[in-house]
């Protein structure tokens, strides 16, 4: 459900200029999402949501400039990154791997079934093997140009 809510807010913010949790709870509500003003309040910190002025001057939810890009998460959220078959696992820093799983799911790589994300780890579920060790040499090799 916490993926799913992510999931939802980050697509809302993105769709609409946001500017309060109570008008993000409502527009929740109506995809059939019903929370709490405290678990609202977790999840945009857990997304690293700040509020930040738009182009015509309204204060809205929207992910930092150094969240925008995966590229920019992994180097302030990934601490390891291996593979097991199909699968690949991204060990993250605490609190980080929501939102560094919601900017993969973001770019659409090739090859991915599917991500879950937990409060510091990342599952990555890919079609083949050959498409584990390709993502896990793309992901490292991401990881170490930006350290």
């Amino acid at each position: 459900m916490k993926n799913r809510r992510h999931d939802l807010i980050l697509e809302i913010i993105n769709e609409q200029a946001v500017g309060t949790q109570e008008v993000l709870m409502k527009l929740l509500a109506e995809r059939g999402v019903v929370t709490t003003q405290a678990t609202l309040s977790r999840d945009i910190q857990q997304l690293s949501l700040v509020k930040q002025r738009d182009a015509d001057g309204v204060y809205r939810y929207a992910m930092p400039a150094s969240a925008l890009t995966e590229k920019s998460l992994f180097a302030e959220a990934v601490v390891s990154v291996d593979y097991a078959m199909n699968t690949i696992v991204l060990k993250c820093r605490a609190g980080m791997a929501q939102g560094t799983c919601a900017a993969i799911d973001s770019v659409n790589h090739e090859g991915i079934v599917g991500t879950i994300a937990g409060d510091d780890t990342i599952f990555i579920l890919v079609r083949s093997e050959a498409d584990a060790k390709r993502l896990s040499k793309k992901f490292r090799n991401e990881l170490l140009s930006d350290k």
